[in-house]
């Protein structure tokens, strides 16, 4: 067993590497601030001043709808940017306890004005994003991961795209539709958005301008509800795209919405033969089947043993009384990520099994299919 140096030896230590050139000036703070990393006692002078750690300090918030709050957000000097369509993940304390969600910036990827613009649409079931919308402030500060994800434009940009959003689906395409005015794209974009009422879109006014500022960007309003003052009615079908964007074929199509109009999306564009056109981001739940339990779960790092209930790992293993990491609880992060030692899992998006030892899954959209042994 490794045998801890006592702290002053540590600290003597790196003083002596800091001397000789191998230790950077804020690896030897962290190392005479051990336990604790230098942001920990930073963050007790001001929560958005840090050494290495990723925040954003909110400096405005709007809460344009009856359930959505829109936030302003000015990042550490850590943050590299992101491209049109990514997304964050933004770590809310409520009680105490963190909580990590992920939310695609609705600004324009190529502004200079450094700030970050979140829309937070407050779920029935949803924990964190009803706090948000009821206490976030100005002044506020959170944690903030770098942005990721694939769902973005590609370099160079298609000559014609079309952008299809329904309820809060709207950010990641708008921030996609802001940057290609502010690149001044010439190519073709329709711009489609799904939405009950005029009432329910919280960037309406935004939408309108956008069609204004650039005579080759039309903005569509499609609304399901009983409101005259789309362009659309009803929800989706291939004839709204023919009504309003008749090349859509010959286009790259980015698609982000409910669970609903993602389907209709996939199907239509299934049935006409051009899916490997369709580009889409989903921040839904995973729906989990039934008929998987059975079997045992083994989870060897801890010790712990459990019956197979059928829900998905990261499910399974809190009702162990196990606490792995986890993030978004989509299979959009891939923070819950832990190797599968042996057995079989179903991924419950895609369907797919997977038997492969010593692999990495994820847990949260990942059943078990009979026994299975994780290294948690």
């Amino acid at each position: 067993m490794t045998q801890l140096q006592p702290r002053r030896a540590r600290s003597r230590s790196s003083v002596l590497s800091f001397l000789d050139g191998k230790l950077s000036p804020l690896s030897l703070l962290e190392s005479m601030a051990t336990p604790h990393s230098v942001d920990r006692y930073l963050e007790l002078i001001a929560p958005s001043v840090t050494a290495r750690e990723l925040r954003a300090e909110v400096v405005r918030a709007e809460r344009r709808t009856a359930d959505t709050i829109t936030l302003t957000l000015r990042p550490t000097r850590q943050w590299r940017g992101f491209e049109a369509g990514q997304f964050v993940q933004l770590g809310v304390v409520v009680d105490g306890v963190r909580h990590t969600r992920c939310f695609s910036p609705a600004g324009s990827a190529v502004s200079r004005s450094g700030l970050i613009e979140l829309t937070i649409k407050a779920q029935a079931d949803g924990y964190v994003t009803r706090h948000l919308r009821e206490h976030a402030e100005p002044g506020a500060v959170y944690a903030l991961s770098q942005a990721q994800g694939e769902f973005h434009l590609p370099t160079p940009r298609p000559p014609r795209i079309v952008l299809v959003s329904g309820g809060s689906g709207i950010t990641p395409l708008l921030s996609m539709a802001r940057t290609l005015v502010d690149e001044k794209y010439t190519g073709n974009v329709t711009f489609v958005h799904y939405s009950t009422t005029a009432t329910d879109v919280p960037y309406l006014d935004e939408l309108w301008a956008l069609g204004e500022a650039a005579p080759n960007v039309n903005v569509v309003l499609a609304y399901t509800g009983d409101d005259d003052g789309g362009h659309l009615r009803g929800f989706f079908g291939t004839h709204h795209l023919d009504a309003v964007a008749p090349w859509y074929r010959d286009a790259e199509t980015y698609l982000c919405g409910p669970g609903p109009l993602m389907h209709s999306v996939r199907e239509a564009y299934r049935a006409e033969g051009i899916e490997d056109r369709l580009h889409t981001e989903e921040f839904a739940p995973a729906q989990v089947g039934s008929g998987e339990a059975g079997g045992e779960l083994t989870f060897a790092a801890s010790g712990v043993r459990a019956e197979n209930t059928g829900a998905t790992l990261l499910d399974q293993a809190e009702s162990a009384g196990l606490s792995p990491e986890y993030g978004c609880r989509m299979g959009i992060c891939f923070t819950c990520t832990s190797v599968k030692t042996s057995g079989c899992t179903k991924n419950v998006r895609t369907g797919e099994e997977d038997t492969e030892p010593d692999k990495p899954i994820q847990l949260c959209v990942s059943v078990p299919v009979g026994d299975v042994v994780l290294d948690i």
